[in-house]
């Protein structure tokens, strides 16, 4: 089926939180990063009302109808963020729309593991941004991303790392309860209730002025079973004093990282990683191993995430320590990978060529 001379690529950066992991959960304030690598997605707008979400993993087919998608089949896991997304976002439109076909890169893994860089948090990103643009929508892809990204989680998540995906850089994010949003996408009135929605409490603050890493520990972790390990075992004050502790450290660390301060950044972030591991659950050989590394190199490292795996942040005071420290995390088999501060979703001029064919061999 030709199209509609509508087609876009996209490419939308990772996420690694810098503080507020937990406590965002709580009512306090995350810092989030947003990181390369980049991850595409190219859509392009179909003449009839068929819907082709293509990954590396294969084809999730069906069709628009103002009520949301009619899939084929149930979709599988690797299509669960992307198939909620595009059936948010025909809701949030409740009219008659003209299909389309999104194709995705995959995000990246070491050995077949997901690295923490925040990937389903992406996808709904990608999806909410090719929705709108496909159908010529105008509802907020922000919004849309946030509700469809905790919906395909039963409600769970803060959606920091989907504020940060969108709008890049560094961002400070307090939650927002989309649980209203959740209600009308699954009873009707969604479009409205989008619309109505208070703007999400997002700010891009000044970037990291020091060299940083991303070290992964070689371990990839489930954050939900970690997050109801932890609120187990904290009870209502306990979380109080966690999220006042918590959002003072952020704060300096934000503060001294922006303005390049090493000393600053190493005693916040010593102070935090101590907050985190304090909670228990978090903690794990493979993460201590990375934050004795790193300070046997004249860095420091903070876990990045709800800890139980994944990776760390290291803080460098300059390129060259920081740059040692990577041969040195490396020598030890350990993914090892330079980050810095990268733009929020936007269109790319240049297609990728694999997913143009992709989407070229559905018509």
């Amino acid at each position: 089926m030709q199209n509609e001379g509508v087609d876009r690529t996209l490419s939308a950066p990772g996420k690694l939180f810098l503080s507020g992991e937990y406590s965002v959960l709580w009512g306090g304030v995350a810092r989030v990063l947003a990181v390369g690598p980049r991850v595409r997605a190219y859509v392009r707008k179909r003449a009839d009302r068929r819907i082709d979400v293509l990954l590396a993993e294969g084809r999730l087919s069906g069709d628009t109808t103002p009520l949301g998608a009619r899939w084929e089949s149930t979709p599988p896991p690797s299509f669960h963020f992307v198939a909620r997304t595009i059936d948010l976002a025909l809701r949030a439109v409740a009219q008659d729309s003209s299909g389309f076909s999104i194709a995705f890169e995959p995000s990246p893994t070491s050995n077949g593991k997901k690295l923490g860089f925040g990937s389903s948090a992406r996808a709904c990103v990608l999806a909410a941004e090719a929705c709108r643009t496909a159908m010529g929508a105008s509802f907020d892809a922000l919004k849309l991303a946030l509700v469809a990204h905790a919906s395909a989680q039963n409600g769970k998540g803060s959606g920091a790392d989907v504020a940060a995906c969108f709008a890049g850089d560094v961002v400070r994010y307090r939650r927002a309860d989309v649980s209203a949003l959740i209600e009308a996408g699954n009873k009707g009135g969604f479009g409205g209730a989008l619309v109505n929605f208070p703007p999400v409490d997002v700010w891009r603050v000044s970037p990291p002025r020091l060299p940083m890493l991303y070290v992964f520990s070689g371990e990839s972790a489930s954050t939900p079973v970690l997050i109801s390990e932890v609120e187990r075992g904290l009870d209502a004050k306990g979380r109080e004093k966690f999220v006042l502790q918590s959002d003072l450290l952020g704060a300096q660390l934000e503060e001294a990282l922006a303005r390049g301060d090493f000393a600053g950044t190493k005693a916040a972030a010593s102070e935090l990683q101590a907050l985190l591991f304090s909670l228990g659950p978090s903690k794990t050989e493979s993460l201590e191993r990375v934050m004795a590394l790193a300070f046997s190199t004249g860095c420091v490292a903070k876990q990045s995430g709800a800890g139980g795996g994944d990776g760390a942040l290291v803080f460098a005071p300059d390129v060259a320590t920081r740059d040692a420290a990577k041969g040195v995390f490396e020598a030890r088999g350990m993914l090892a990978v330079p980050v810095s501060a990268e733009p929020g979703v936007r269109g790319e001029v240049q297609p990728v060529p694999e997913l143009v064919g992709w989407v070229n061999a559905t018509n």
